[in-house]
C-alpha cells in the first residue's frame, strides 16, 4: 500500500530532492528545507516529523540542528 502524503509533505519531499538531501552524507537542516520551500520553519519541522513517522525521511540528531534526508523508499 502506498503511503499518502499531504500537499505540504509532498512540497517538503520535492524541496529536499532539489537541494540534494538524498543521503545521510547530504542531509539538510529544517532551516535549509524551509528556505527552499519558502514556508515557515515550524510548518516544515512538523512536516518533517510526519514524514519521518511515515518512513519517507530520516532524521539524524546532531549537536546543533538535526539533519534530514529522503529515504530511498519514498
Amino acid at each position: 500500500m502506498m503511503v499518502e502524503f499531504t500537499p505540504i509533505e509532498n512540497e517538503i519531499l520535492n524541496a529536499m530532492r532539489e537541494i540534494g538531501a538524498t543521503t545521510e552524507e547530504k542531509k539538510k537542516t529544517a532551516d535549509d528545507i524551509a528556505k527552499k520551500c519558502n514556508r515557515p520553519k515550524s510548518m516544515v519541522t512538523n512536516g518533517l516529523m510526519a514524514l519521518a513517522n511515515k518512513g519517507a525521511v530520516k532524521r539524524v540528531a546532531r549537536e546543533k540542528a538535526a539533519g534530514y534526508y529522503v529515504t530511498a523508499s519514498s
